[in-house]
Formats: C-alpha cells, sequence, structure tokens
C-alpha cells in the first residue's frame, strides 16, 4: 500500500477506510486503532483519527474509549428506516428539481453518471463511491437547501457502505449505476412525475439488494 501525500490527507484515509468497509477488510464489531491504521497508510494519526471522526458522526463507527473504533453493526429495521426517510426526502427533492433549469449543471452530472458507470464496471469501488456520492449530492445541491445535502449524506453513508460488496457479488452493480442516466434526464426534461418514479425504483432498488444481500 502506498504511503498517503497531501493535500487532503484526511480526505484520502477517508476513501481508503471506506474502500476496506466496502471489501470486509474492516468488520463490524471488531476494534481498529487510529495509531495502526495511520502505519498501514504510512501517515501520521492525525488525518486517520480525523477520518475515522467523521465516520463516527456519520453513524458508521462509534469510539471504544482507550481502545479505538469499531463499525457500529447495521440491521434490517436500521436499513428500513433509513431508506423511508430517504424516500421522504429525495422523492419530492427531485421532482422539485425537474421544475427548475438544470441545463448549466446537466454535463457536469452527466459526467458524474458516466463515471459511477464506469467504475462499476471496472470494480472500482473507491472511484465508484465517490462519483455516485457526487452524483446524488451536487444534484441535491442544486435546490440550494445545505441541510438537505447533510442529512443526505449522513444517511447514505450509515448504510450504503455496507451494499457495495452484496451489489457487486450479484452483477448488479453496473445496472444500478445505470439507473442514474434516466433519472438525470427525467430531472433535465422537467418531467417530476417520472423523475420521482426513477429515484423511487433506485431507491427501492438498492434497498432490495441490500436485503438480500
Amino acid at each position: 500500500m502506498e504511503p498517503l501525500r497531501r493535500p487532503s490527507l484526511r480526505d484520502q484515509a477517508l476513501a481508503v477506510i471506506r474502500q476496506q468497509l466496502v471489501a470486509g477488510e474492516i468488520r463490524p464489531g471488531e476494534i481498529y486503532s487510529a495509531s495502526a491504521m495511520a502505519t498501514r497508510l504510512g501517515t501520521s494519526n492525525a488525518p486517520v483519527r480525523e477520518a475515522m471522526l467523521t465516520l463516527v458522526n456519520q453513524g458508521v463507527m462509534e469510539v471504544v474509549p482507550n481502545r479505538g473504533y469499531r463499525v457500529t453493526p447495521v440491521t434490517e429495521k436500521d436499513l428500513d428506516e433509513v431508506y423511508q426517510l430517504r424516500l421522504l426526502l429525495e422523492v419530492p427533492a427531485v421532482e422539485r428539481l425537474a421544475a427548475r433549469d438544470n441545463s448549466a449543471e446537466a454535463e457536469m452530472l452527466r459526467e458524474y453518471a458516466r463515471t459511477c458507470t464506469k467504475a462499476a464496471v471496472d470494480g472500482d469501488m473507491t472511484v465508484f463511491l465517490e462519483a455516485d456520492r457526487d452524483f446524488h449530492l451536487t444534484m441535491l445541491g442544486l435546490l440550494g437547501n445545505g441541510r438537505l445535502v447533510q442529512m443526505v449524506e449522513m444517511l447514505r453513508d450509515q448504510t450504503r457502505l455496507y451494499g457495495l460488496r452484496s451489489l457487486a457479488e450479484q452483477g448488479l452493480l453496473v445496472s444500478t449505476a445505470q439507473e442514474h442516466f434516466p433519472l438525470l434526464e427525467a430531472v433535465l426534461d422537467g418531467d417530476a412525475p417520472e423523475a420521482a418514479r426513477m429515484m423511487t425504483l433506485h431507491l427501492s432498488h438498492v434497498r432490495g439488494d441490500w436485503a438480500g444481500g
């Protein structure tokens, strides 16, 4: 593993830790110290500790006093609650987006969707995570509601990491990534009902894969 380099050591550490969560290299219930992780990544403790605290704030990990950090287990009830909240937040959001002119941001969002699909084909979970995250959060951000973006970001991080490995193993990661295109085109075309339908389908599909996994 290559040592991390500046800038954004914290962001690089966060990306690596997310990748290891997806790959199952960091497992729920086991305790991990920031110093041991920093040694593996070839960096100081500070950026790794910041990355782990970010995951604590997002509900992905929890602090074990005087020992380190532990991945928070996710139950079926947790998944159901997050799914329900995302429906309540993101379906009305894309309906509102469809009512505005998003043409200035269209190519940027299409590029995120293309990057996400290519990463799914390549099996590159780190790039997939980043592109999928960029697509959804950037699109929601067009509404200008920072709290909405923060809430959805937190909900995604609480569950998305656990579903990716299952999606990849079932060969469903590419089809899930490709759902971004009709969703985006519905928003750009101003078709609010279709945008709502596609977002509902996207979330329901992913929740089904999580449950199956």
